[in-house]
């Protein structure tokens, strides 16, 4: 990817529900070789700002996709959902799991393919869950099912990858080889991860994107304190295994103002 091009582009943003602003004023471009860590405190917004992208949230302003994420009647966009969010009970194999990213490319009711299979077995190798395939997703761990939505997440050829908290509920070995594989598709498509975690992803992307109700930008992946205190966006160590992250405190709820 060597050209820099927008590929979302994000104008006066506001999103409210239940009476409460998410969003305000926000402004925000996604470039096609963007490898962003969309970072924040809980009830910051960073979910409103993906569902919005994503289209499942409603919202004033104007979100814009280039034309080369457009394809027939979707956008080439991938998402990998919160495992919490993932019914395991649901009664399909982890095969039909990573196909099901293909039914926005083929609708909802068309027969999966032997082509699509073989997709979907290429993919679970890369990830090292072949052995996996035919297994109920119920019986799997919590890192191999994120590695099966991951597959699934990219098995259509998205140009832009949504992650959100993608390596929530699994441990620090699983987290490492997690992100090594992120690390290898960002070279083929934008890669948006959303995390609390913010020791762990400035150690992963080149840019970090700043939500606490309003948005900033920063094209590095280096956030001093007093950066993330400008921004109103306080900061708490916490101790996770025998590693101490840094993670986003719960905020007071203002906006954040730009500091010059």
């Amino acid at each position: 990817m060597a050209q820099h091009d927008i590929i979302v582009s994000i104008r006066d943003l506001d999103v409210k529900y239940d009476g409460l602003t998410a969003l305000e004023s926000v402004n925000l471009d996604i470039y096609n070789d963007d490898f962003l860590g969309i970072i924040g405190p809980n009830g910051g917004g960073k979910s409103s700002l993906i569902k919005a992208i994503m289209g499942t949230m409603p919202y004033v302003g104007e979100i814009r996709f280039a034309d080369t994420l457009k394809q027939k009647n979707h956008y080439k966009i991938g998402y990998m959902p919160q495992v919490s969010e993932f019914d395991t009970r649901f009664p399909i194999s982890i095969e039909e799991v990573v196909m099901s990213g293909l039914q926005t490319e083929k609708g909802f009711f068309s027969r999966y393919t032997n082509s699509d299979r073989q997709r979907a077995t290429a993919l679970l190798e890369q990830m090292g869950i072949a052995d996996l395939a035919k297994r109920p997703i119920g019986e799997v761990s919590g890192g191999q099912m994120q590695r099966a939505l991951l597959c699934r997440a990219i098995i259509a050829e998205p140009k832009l990858i949504i992650l959100d908290e993608p390596t929530n509920f699994v441990d620090n070995r699983f987290e490492y080889e997690f992100y090594n594989m992120v690390k290898g598709l960002s070279n083929k498509m934008a890669i948006v991860i959303v995390s609390h975690d913010l020791g762990t992803i400035t150690s992963v992307v080149k840019s970090i994107v700043c939500v606490n109700r309003c948005v900033h930008r920063h094209d590095s992946n280096i956030l001093t304190e007093e950066q993330l205190l400008n921004y109103n966006c306080p900061i708490q160590i916490l101790s996770h295994g025998h590693i101490p992250h840094t993670v986003l405190a719960h905020h007071s709820g203002d906006c954040c103002h730009d500091h010059h």
